[in-house]
């Protein structure tokens, strides 16, 4: 299950875009183009190389609330980061539509995912939060912690209300939450890595979607009928210990970033596993 990578989802609510193109509903039990929207995940990512103006880059945009006043837990951020990117990853407009044109955000998202899925992760709060409403996309609010993530595109045309915003500065503390409910999937980040909140929501969102093409369609739909439910957690070196062997076995999926910051290329920053730590075969 392990892929190698350039560079889940309970949601009380999530919206798409506030702009023209209405919210579509999804009912993963009935929709027509779950499945195909999920060969796209399962057949990965990666198929062509980067175009050489590096303005013509695909990246999706992540913005993570982070007000200033009583911000949310790390854990909760993370984990509305990674349920948004699922969402818009099985949102059917990123799809062919019922007549089997495409879907309005098709061609970007396709283009994107063909690439090196790169993600790019600011922060906002106050009127840029909510002015990024309106740049389409998809919202989670998760257990005090919101997260938007956008249709990709390239890295040069990226809208302004979302280019304004900051990519570094405010970080979280680590949390320490409960272990998860039993059979939610796990996003396992590698603690000793020591990144940022931005680029630990890049790591998990990437890790939502591999686990995601990992499985088979049928498990896929009834994970997307729950919700997606996911949980971010950080391992500790004997914990990171087992999981690799998991990933050894086929067992769990990993992600291998690029080096292109934070960390050196290669590494291993986060594990998906089907269930919690303690449930490991």
């Amino acid at each position: 299950m392990s892929e190698p990578d350039p560079e889940l989802v309970h949601t009380e609510t999530a919206s798409g875009s506030a702009g023209t193109d209405p919210e579509p509903v999804f009912d993963p039990a009935s929709d027509p183009g779950f499945a195909e929207r999920h060969g796209v995940l399962t057949r990965g990512y990666g198929h062509r190389p980067d175009p050489e103006d590096p303005a013509k880059v695909q990246a999706m945009p992540i913005v993570l609330h982070i007000p200033k006043v009583d911000p949310p837990a790390r854990s909760a951020v993370l984990e509305a980061a990674a349920m948004a990117t699922v969402a818009l990853c099985f949102d059917p407009r990123v799809g062919p539509g019922p007549d089997g044109e495409p879907g309005p955000w098709q061609e970007p998202f396709l283009a994107w995912n063909d690439a090196r899925i790169r993600k790019v992760a600011r922060r906002a709060r106050g009127a840029h939060w909510r002015a990024a409403q309106d740049v389409d996309g998809v919202t989670v609010d998760h257990a005090g912690a919101q997260a938007r993530v956008f249709v990709p595109g390239p890295v040069g045309e990226l809208d302004p209300r979302i280019s304004r915003l900051q990519i570094g500065g405010t970080d979280l503390p680590h949390d320490d939450p409960p272990l998860p409910a039993d059979g939610v999937p796990v996003l396992w980040v590698q603690k000793d890595l020591e990144m940022t909140v931005g680029k630990a929501a890049a790591q998990v969102g990437h890790a939502a979607m591999l686990f995601a093409g990992a499985l088979d369609v049928d498990t896929a739909r009834a994970w997307a009928s729950d919700g997606f439910p996911c949980a971010v957690r950080d391992a500790d070196e004997a914990t990171w210990h087992e999981l690799l062997a998991r990933v050894e076995a086929g067992t769990a999926v990993a992600v291998r970033d690029a080096g292109f910051t934070e960390v050196a290329p290669g590494s291993i920053t986060v594990i998906a596993v089907p269930g919690t730590v303690d449930e490991r075969a």
